[in-house]
């Protein structure tokens, strides 16, 4: 399916224009390597870092577009997780975002474990331990500032970790906050040393304020109890045995934050009743990045699908979305993203709605005057008006932002008629 074909569907259009399909494959062309392998060398742990940065369909090296970024734990284990979700779910769901996955192969549980220990369920733990607090510095001293330098970052950022990683995660949002404002929780190992974390957290919690912090937690409860079936979540609070200490600890952590409404901590937990700890990430980001963009959603689709919804109308909508946006990412933000743009230019160019299509190929340059695509979208509406001389024009343009042949192509083609 097309990115222009993806965006009309999700937003609920029913006419698609024919250059839509066009414009998609002019966006997917590209000269610049958008998935990268990439690392950074740690002064903190005297050892290069190795991360992958996959950029945004849309990414324009000459644009001046700057992206919200999420940053996985466990990156490389769960990279395919994550980019199917982002693949389905941006435009309507999901801004266009960067995505970093970090690795962890090498002194994984060092480096996410918050304290150290000398014994973990009966048995001596003979790894290192408790490197939490170096892996977080590597994190905002090093690696943060590293991305910000080389790709085009904004500072909202999300996190997204998975068991040790969880419990990194919720180390994270409760003794440093200012460097995410998202968290994603799975099935975090909140029984750490004896729920050192988790007491913390409960202090912070009652005493501090989040506000602007989201975090989403979960919990897979196919196997509550290794050897007891009868373990269930109605009944799994009186056990007392170390073997259910893992998921109370999560129950007690999340019963707690959904309490603590004064701390403004924006917070949702769900338990995966079919899933196990292995299975229960996949379905965790998706609820997970769902919930914490949820103000995202697109408002009002049915009046811009609506064709008596006047251009007057359209334009409060869009002012009203843009400041829905800007306020929530704390910086300028467009009301749509460029394809959304496009999608319902052509929607009503098809339409027999000119002066609504203009408005929203005219409003796609505006927000996006670096985009050949959105130049080469009001080509298209001119040369639906008959109006060669302009579409020429903005056909050019579009060749001087990009050189893709298509437009070298499309210009002698106009020049013909």
């Amino acid at each position: 399916m097309s990115k222009g074909l993806k965006i009309v569907l999700t937003i609920g259009l029913i006419i698609v224009f024919q250059g839509i399909s066009a414009q998609s494959k002019l966006n997917q062309s590209s000269e610049f390597q958008t998935e990268i392998i990439d690392s950074v060398y740690s002064e903190v742990f005297k050892e290069y870092r190795k991360f992958w940065v996959k950029l945004p369909d849309n990414y324009n090296p000459n644009s001046s577009v700057k992206y919200p970024v999420v940053y996985l734990l466990d990156g490389f284990s769960l990279r395919e997780n994550l980019e199917e979700i982002y693949d389905n779910y941006w435009g309507h769901y999901l801004p266009h975002m960067i995505l970093i996955g970090i690795s962890n192969k090498t002194n994984r549980i060092r480096d996410l474990t918050t304290s150290q220990i000398k014994m973990r369920r009966g048995q001596a733990m003979n790894k290192e331990t408790g490197g939490a607090e170096n892996f977080t510095q590597s994190i905002e001293k090093e690696l943060i500032p590293y991305i910000d330098n080389k790709y085009p970052t904004t500072a909202y950022r999300t996190l997204i970790g998975h068991s040790y990683a969880g419990l990194f995660t919720v180390n994270m949002l409760v003794n440093h906050k200012h460097l995410f404002q998202n968290y994603i929780a799975i099935d975090p190992s909140l029984d750490w040393d004896d729920q050192k974390l988790l007491k913390e957290a409960k202090e912070k919690l009652s005493s501090e304020s989040y506000k602007g912090k989201s975090l989403y937690v979960s919990l897979a409860a196919e196997q509550l109890h290794m050897w007891d079936e009868e373990i269930t979540m109605e009944n799994i609070m009186d056990d007392a045995s170390e073997f259910t200490l893992f998921a109370r600890s999560i129950v007690d952590f999340s019963t707690f934050a959904t309490s603590q409404k004064q701390s403004g901590l924006n917070f949702s937990w769900k338990v995966y009743n079919e899933d196990l700890h292995g299975t229960v990430p996949l379905p965790t980001m998706r609820d997970g990045l769902i919930f914490l963009f949820k103000w995202y959603q697109f408002k009002s689709p049915q009046k811009y699908n609506n064709p008596e919804t006047t251009v007057e109308e359209l334009v409060k909508l869009l002012e009203k979305q843009e400041e829905i946006y800007s306020t929530h990412f704390g910086y300028p933000f467009p009301p749509m993203i460029e394809e959304m743009f496009s999608g319902y230019g052509y929607m009503n160019l098809e339409m027999g709605q000119p002066e609504k299509a203009f408005m929203f190929f005219k409003s796609n340059i505006d927000y996006y005057p670096n985009s050949a695509s959105a130049y080469n979208s009001m080509a298209d509406y001119y040369e639906a008006q008959n109006d060669i001389t302009n579409a020429l024009r903005f056909v050019q343009k579009a060749a001087e932002l990009s050189n893709d042949e298509y437009y070298k192509n499309r210009i002698q083609e106009l020049k013909n008629k």
